[in-house]
């Protein structure tokens, strides 16, 4: 069986007109006749012609394709952002090709350079967590192609981001465990260059200043906020002489493999340890007790991406000027469930 692709050189051939002809005839082009374009067209899909969609968008100067990079797609977060910028670029002619990082600023570069090759018409880019230099996302943005951040954004350059206010919701998380009565609160943070986890850290620790309440260096304990971490971690925290009774987490992942730990160790959630994380993964509705969480309005994020691209797009064709770039902050959500609630609600 043969594995050649089909030429308009072929079609041409089949129907015995010139090569130029079949091109036209695939393009409308008003010359040909109707009579010439439906014969092309029928041998076309006959042979199973498929245009060369790279030559098309360097005719063209646009491939109506969107590249996006996410560090995992196993995230419901991520996946979450997907839908939403999918939701907008459904009602145009741009489609989505995702990209997997994988947290790995080389795996990142690869994505950029085939995005690049592949003549896409914006980037969207949630950044690698060992991304320290921003020099290939500075080469997007030379392209002259709209290049917009999502949750994690750097300040180092001017770009598009879209973001939700971190600090905020680890300030409200935090809060809300010392209105539970909590003194004691471990902070699971991430690497200090990934600017989420920087703010989230700073959000913790602002809401221990505000109620009074010592920052202890030894309740931050950074890691990758994966779930194997957080089991480590609830390892570490069960053989403490004196237990914590709190534990606000940057990662819903971390949070669980915490819980599942200390569960083991007989250590009571909510009653001994009160436990937050950040994000509003869907299983934290599915794990017992119920993960209290801060929602990050993922879906909305993904919307706003798509449509600040669409509006880049406009702008520059009706003025063709450089725009400022804008950073949108989105408010975070504090979803209170079980694993947080020591003190029962007066309404219960």
């Amino acid at each position: 069986m043969s594995t050649k692709k089909t030429t308009i050189h072929d079609i041409a051939k089949e129907l015995d007109i010139t090569a130029s002809t079949v091109s036209r005839a695939l393009k409308d082009h008003p010359r040909i006749s109707d009579a010439t374009k439906k014969a092309v067209l029928e041998m076309a899909e006959k042979m199973n012609y498929q245009p060369n969609s790279i030559a098309a968008a360097l005719r063209r100067g646009t491939s109506n394709l969107i590249g996006v990079i996410i560090p995992t797609a196993d995230r419901n977060f991520f996946a979450s952002v997907i839908r939403g910028i999918e939701d907008v670029l459904n009602d145009t002619s741009y489609n989505v090709i995702i990209c997997q990082s994988n947290d790995s600023v080389g795996k990142e570069k690869k994505n950029i350079q085939a995005l690049l090759e592949a003549r896409v018409d914006g980037i969207f880019a949630s950044y690698a967590k060992e991304t320290l230099d921003f020099s290939h996302y500075e080469d997007v943005q030379k392209s002259g192609i709209p290049l917009i951040l999502f949750d994690r954004m750097q300040n180092a350059f001017d770009v598009d981001a879209v973001v939700i206010d971190d600090y905020l919701g680890a300030f409200k998380a935090t809060e809300h465990l010392i209105d539970q009565g909590c003194r004691k609160i471990v902070h699971f943070s991430g690497p200090e260059n990934v600017s989420i986890y920087r703010d989230r850290r700073r959000g913790y620790e602002e809401a221990l200043k505000k109620h009074g309440i010592p920052i202890n260096k030894e309740f931050i304990i950074s890691s990758d906020l994966k779930l194997e971490a957080g089991k480590r971690l609830g390892n570490e925290i069960a053989g403490w002489d004196e237990l914590p009774d709190g534990i606000f987490s940057a990662s819903d992942y971390a949070a669980m493999g915490a819980m599942e730990i200390l569960k083991k160790h007989d250590i009571r959630v909510p009653e001994d340890i009160a436990l937050v994380g950040f994000s509003n993964e869907a299983f934290t509705e599915l794990v017992d007790p119920a993960l209290s969480t801060v929602d990050q309005h993922s879906k909305k994020m993904g919307k706003f991406t798509a449509n600040l691209f669409l509006e880049r797009i406009k702008d520059k064709e009706e003025s063709g000027k450089e725009h400022t770039p804008t950073k949108t902050v989105l408010n975070p959500e504090l979803i209170i469930r079980k694993s947080s609630l020591k003190k029962v609600p007066t309404n219960a």
